[in-house]
């Protein structure tokens, strides 16, 4: 009986051992979580019992002169994953999967299984040569699989072996015990990206070609390029709002359809080609996590359904951002086909050539969503830094007016008392003398002139320089002029203009 109030031992992770190439042919499937067409795949072995670790796969190259460069690169992937996320492998188990009608020439499987026999040495050889033997290569095609290690016909006849009955071994059954599901074969993933071939696709066309030549000249300006790739994201966004809007529907290709019918022509060829901008591509790539992500990744399966025609290179960019998408949220097969796609629409295309290995090694998305998050974040920083700046500016220039507006009122006064000041100068009032207080009237002097004081100011009076000295407040002291006689009252004098009045001053030493 079990003591309830101790915890229960933990359940030992349920171990399946695979002992023929028949159960390894069989086993594909479960261990990719959906079942490759024309890849060649690379699981690690660990350990003396052979477990199974990491794995790539790779769309098997139409051209075999391509074959010893792709084993060599899938070879060093699978072993230097590996040893990142635990040990340097012990083994390798290949498997080589490809149809009849992939190929012109193959009319059966053994004539696929007999073209793709240099191929399979080439991924023995590299793996050796990195001390990590290849203890079995597969190949599985038509139904029926064959194995390239084995020479005993046997158990291993040239026809090949028919393939185990689907979900029948032991497998199978742990897997769906373990409640996992294999995904949709690998054909029904790329249907969901492949661009149309229906007669909308002339209209989508059409629609791609006008809005080229509208908003390339734009993106290519540099005023104009900011202003665009805002556009493009708050497009982007409206659109991720209605497709959440819609009802759910269980089927995926009708769920596609569906998607299709709410984002229009015109719309779809402006994401497309603002996302050629790969500053507006890296943004959206920020959209990885959550209920954003899986809207962004219906978003990102429309636009590559949209890039028909000759505009199919420009599916590299929402093909990229599809397979990043999916593999943040965890479905490997996906993102695995969609970046393999990408790299078909467009070879050179950096992004996927950055994220195809990654995804291919099963490696952790999370360094990458980190950068991403970082990069949101320096962003939004920054942004509200300008806002704070800009409150700041707005703050000081409506101080800047309340201070001027208090500072109205005594400047005219001063302007005001200045003005009655230098009339009075002008007209030669007697009996002005300066009182405390701005614009208070002066005493007349005993001279008969305007009272002297310490501050010397210039002024020109119709032409005539006029040297004024004014004695301190509370003080009075007559000037001392020399010249013409006194000037007529109400105005500046008329004499000649080359003559001018001076001013004696007494020695400051009488102070």
């Amino acid at each position: 009986m079990t003591n309830h109030s101790e915890p229960a031992d933990p359940i030992d992770e349920t171990v399946v051992t695979l002992r023929t190439p028949a159960e390894l042919a069989d086993a594909l499937p479960y261990l990719l979580g959906f079942q490759p067409e024309s890849s060649v795949v690379l699981i690690a072995l660990h350990g003396p019992r052979g477990r199974f670790g990491g794995r790539v796969r790779l769309g098997i190259p139409e051209r075999s002169e391509d074959w010893p460069s792709v084993a060599e690169q899938l070879a060093q992937c699978l072993v230097t994953g590996s040893e990142r996320r635990e040990t340097r492998p012990d083994g390798v188990v290949a498997f080589l999967c490809q149809e009849p009608e992939a190929f012109a020439g193959d009319a059966s499987g053994r004539q696929v299984m007999e073209r793709l026999r240099p191929l399979a040495q080439a991924l023995r050889t590299e793996c050796g040569d990195l001390d990590v033997p290849v203890l079995e290569v597969v190949c599985i095609s038509d139904g029926r699989f064959w194995t390239y290690c084995c020479p005993d016909q046997r158990c291993c006849p040239a026809e090949g072996n028919p393939l185990l009955p689907g979900g029948t071994s032991v497998l199978a059954a742990a897997t769906v015990y373990a409640g996992f599901q294999v995904g949709p074969a690998q054909g029904r993933i790329r249907a969901r990206l492949t661009p149309w071939r229906t007669a909308a696709a002339s209209d989508q066309a059409r629609v791609l070609h006008d809005t080229a030549c509208a908003l390339v000249p734009r993106i290519l300006d540099d005023g104009g390029h900011a202003e665009v790739a805002a556009e493009t994201l708050d497009l982007a966004r409206r659109v991720m709002a209605r497709l959440a809007a819609a009802p759910p529907i269980p089927d995926r290709l009708e769920a596609d359809v569906y998607d299709d019918e709410l984002i229009g022509h015109d719309e779809a060829a402006t994401l497309i080609l603002g996302l050629q901008d790969r500053t507006t591509r890296d943004r959206a790539a920020e959209w990885m996590e959550g209920e954003e992500a899986a809207l962004a990744l219906r978003l990102w399966r429309a636009l590559a359904r949209r890039c028909v025609r000759e505009y199919r290179e420009h599916a590299a960019a929402p093909l990229t951002l599809a397979g990043w998408v999916a593999w943040s949220l965890g479905d490997l097969a996906e993102g695995q086909e969609a970046l393999t796609m990408a790299l078909i629409a467009d070879p050179h295309y950096a992004f996927a050539l950055l994220l195809h290995p990654a995804c291919s090694a099963d490696s952790d998305p999370e360094p990458i969503r980190r950068i991403l998050r970082g990069e949101r974040s320096q962003r939004d920083a920054a942004a509200r830094g300008r806002s704070d700046q800009l409150a700041l500016r707005s703050d000081a220039r409506q101080h800047a007016d309340v201070s001027a507006e208090k500072a109205e009122r005594p400047a005219e006064k001063s302007q005001e008392a200045l003005r009655s000041k230098n009339a009075a100068r002008s007209m030669n009032i007697e009996g002005a003398e300066e009182q405390d207080g701005p614009g208070a009237p002066e005493a007349a002097s005993p001279g008969g002139s305007p009272d002297p004081s310490d501050g010397a100011d210039t002024l020109d009076h119709a032409g005539v320089g006029v040297g004024i000295r004014t004695a301190p407040r509370g003080r009075r002291r007559p000037s001392r002029t020399s010249g013409p006689g006194p000037r007529p009252a109400g105005g500046a004098r008329t004499g000649p203009r080359n003559r001018r009045d001076t001013i004696r001053r007494d020695p400051r030493h009488d102070r």
